[in-house]
């Protein structure tokens, strides 16, 4: 079950939640001034179906121009998704009338060492035709010695660099793992602003995240980010389709936690249409929470349906070979 710290911050957000017109709600990215709304738009599935099947450029210049429209202003994407595709076509879409300053831009790095970092920064910047990045993060920590190496190897000079320079706003980190790799992030002598992690409702009985990393990133004031709000992927993800469990409730869930924002994966324009209308309906009642938590208790425990934290299926090729480990 949620954590009674949980379930106070969880009502400190929705109460300082603001809503604007008929769009998302939004919310404080973490200490700083800058509000976000509490869905982000996900930059790998509003590209592609698939690793091997591209989305039209139209039809991801569509989807992205609608989520603006709805006031969906939290963008993310990441050096590797599809090879660079996901970022140029985000990039092509944003540079369209102007758009890119409507979005709060978010993009992620792969490797740990300096000169491949400002590589990787170089390489996002020109795919996103932009200048900066609103935010930069360090992409799956998925290996307890990952902390250590975005020191040791100089990533983390390379985006102290960036910022200093213009290039980056805020700095981060990813991964879907384990939250003790997290707080060991966390408890490095550096000023964080964000944090992205996996948030969903079987998460409160697994190494959860919820419980166990979002409060510290409420003390230190770094912006809580979720992510696999519905098992990693949509409408099939393992949550949804193997527990049988409505995606409407699973979505509301997570939007009702203590989070700056929650990135979906997004496809279409009728899936679009689902999530805002979830997020319009925030918040949801801890009655309401508190039973799909227990529904799900039984299952939820071993990570069967976690995989991202009990197996390595969902472990990128990227960081594999970086540790190497074998990559697909």
């Amino acid at each position: 079950m949620r954590s009674l710290k949980i379930q106070q911050l969880a009502a400190e957000a929705l109460a300082s939640q603001i809503q604007k017109g008929d769009a998302v709600p939004q919310r404080r990215f973490g200490r700083a001034e800058d509000l976000v709304s509490i869905v982000c738009l996900g930059g790998w599935h509003s590209t592609a179906e698939t690793a091997m099947n591209k989305l039209p450029e139209e039809h991801s210049f569509r989807l992205m121009h609608e989520a603006l429209g709805a006031g969906i202003n939290f963008f993310d994407n990441a050096w590797e998704y599809h090879n660079g595709y996901a970022e140029e076509l985000m990039g092509k879409a944003l540079a369209m009338d102007g758009k890119r300053k409507d979005v709060f831009l978010m993009s992620k790095v792969c490797d740990r060492h300096y000169e491949g970092a400002l590589q990787h920064l170089e390489d996002s910047l020109k795919r996103l035709q932009t200048d900066y990045l609103d935010l930069w993060m360090f992409h799956e920590l998925s290996y307890d010695n990952d902390p250590d190496w975005l020191f040791e190897r100089g990533a983390v000079r390379a985006a102290v660099e960036a910022k200093a320079s213009g290039k980056v706003r805020y700095i981060g980190f990813t991964g879907h793992k384990a939250p003790w790799i997290h707080n060991a992030c966390l408890a490095k002598d550096f000023t964080w602003d964000a944090a992205l992690m996996p948030i969903n409702a079987l998460d409160a009985h697994y190494r959860s995240f919820l419980n166990q990393v979002v409060p510290v990133c409420q003390e230190k004031g770094v912006a809580a980010i979720g992510m696999k709000g519905l098992g990693g992927g949509w409408p099939n993800g393992r949550i949804i389709e193997r527990m049988d469990l409505n995606p409407a409730d699973l979505l509301g869930y997570v939007l009702s936690q203590p989070l700056a924002s929650q990135v979906v994966g997004i496809k279409n324009s009728e899936q679009l249409a689902f999530a805002v209308n979830v997020a319009k309906s925030v918040p949801m009642s801890v009655e309401a929470q508190n039973a799909l938590l227990e529904s799900v208790k039984l299952e939820a425990g071993d990570g069967r349906y976690e995989t991202f934290k009990s197996t390595g299926e969902h472990d990128g090729p990227y960081h594999r070979r970086q540790h190497e480990f074998a990559a697909a």
